[in-house]
């Protein structure tokens, strides 16, 4: 039993008292979804602005040590947010190389256009372009690519027109089949109107009319919406062979446990911070055993909300804090200085929550990091 003085919302300070999580054994079977965690980086201490490899692959390491897929180089790494093209290259390079090592894993490899400069209006061949440059990229070290969402196509694209210009071109070059992101608003304002229109069925008619006139081009959609029923509207309507991924950081057990029409496969943000949870839960799924499932993950939500609640873009700070706590990474840092995007408050509610769920292993270690953390807010 662990105790911590710990700050609420209101002001006032209270006592917290939790039992460390019981450390599940990792699941070494075939799960029967397809699961992918968005995987955050972790900066140098000395140099937060830098890449601290060792530590950064350690963790992904990790994570396939459970048994879970890695997504590089997305959102969750904080890509368009002090991760640019040139560290996300030698990120994804690293990352395929330790997967192919003992020890790796199944990787998916985020591409997008970030090397163009979202200050100046570019034409639709140069995002074209753009897009090749890093699937080509991906694709030459036998990588397979995440087509993420452009903030440069959203500046200029405003018709499905647009769209499907830059899409059928991309896709017609690939040599092996895609999982098209669509990121909601939500997580980046600037992809506000995406598919060129705000309308939920006239955008996601774009999407699939796309799927439909590239045939063997996408393996699935990872929506990012956090609208389970959108979600599921547009599963029901995916061509035969073309998965759905989840990105809903809100309703993910429901979605992977499926229903009677389906059920979701995942790449997920939250996953990088419920690993282990997740990890056993998908076992006993894999095994028939939903009630099982159920008791493991569906407590990980209040948990997964409170880390997504808006501004739902600085939900990687938490990340960061659990995997800090649990002692994956020996500082509380983001690249850019990132880990102030969330309160003493907040990060304290994660605390709470985290226990609660069973996710903080060392009761010891994540009280005495708690404290240093909360020392470091009140200087």
């Amino acid at each position: 039993m662990g105790t911590i003085s710990l700050p609420t919302e209101n002001g006032s300070i209270e006592e917290f008292s939790f039992e460390p999580g019981p450390g599940l054994a990792s699941y070494t079977g075939e799960f029967t979804r397809v699961v992918y965690a968005a995987a955050h980086i972790v900066p140098d201490h000395l140099n937060p602005n830098e890449i601290d490899w060792e530590a950064t692959l350690n963790y992904r390491k990790y994570l396939w040590s459970l048994n879970l897929g890695i997504a590089e180089a997305m959102d969750t790494a904080q890509r368009g947010s002090g991760l640019d093209w040139g560290l996300s290259r030698e990120l994804i390079s690293r990352t395929l190389k330790a997967s192919r090592e003992p020890g790796g894993g199944r990787v998916v490899c985020g591409c997008t256009t970030d090397q163009l400069s979202t200050e100046q209006v570019h034409s639709f061949d140069e995002i074209i372009q753009a897009y090749q440059e890093q699937i080509g990229f991906v694709e030459g070290m036998s990588g397979t690519v995440v087509m993420m969402a452009s903030r440069t196509l959203a500046r200029v694209g405003s018709t499905a027109d647009d769209y499907g210009k830059v899409y059928d071109c991309v896709l017609s070059g690939v040599k092996s089949p895609v999982i098209i992101h669509w990121l909601g608003d939500m997580f980046d304002p600037a992809l506000k109107g995406y598919w060129g229109s705000t309308d939920f069925e006239a955008a996601m008619q774009v999407v699939l009319s796309i799927i439909e006139r590239n045939p063997g081009k996408v393996d699935g959609v990872k929506i990012s919406l956090l609208d389970k029923d959108k979600e599921i509207r547009m599963r029901k309507r995916l061509p035969d062979g073309v998965r759905m991924y989840t990105g809903d950081d809100f309703n993910y057990p429901e979605l992977i446990r499926g229903d009677g029409s389906g059920y979701s496969d995942a790449l997920l943000g939250i996953l990088d911070g419920i690993a282990p949870l997740a990890s056993a839960a998908l076992g006993k799924l894999a095994e028939g055993d939903v009630e099982g499932y159920n008791q493991l993950l569906e407590p990980t939500v209040p948990l997964s909300r409170h880390i997504f609640t808006e501004p739902t873009a600085h939900y990687k700070t938490g990340l960061v804090f659990l995997a800090y706590l649990n002692g994956h990474q020996e500082h509380f840092q983001m690249v850019g200085g990132q880990e102030s995007n969330r309160s003493i408050e907040h990060l304290a509610e994660i605390f709470r929550l985290a226990a609660g769920c069973g996710l903080l292993l060392d009761s010891d270690k994540a009280i005495q990091r708690m404290n240093a953390i909360i020392a470091k807010f009140s200087t």
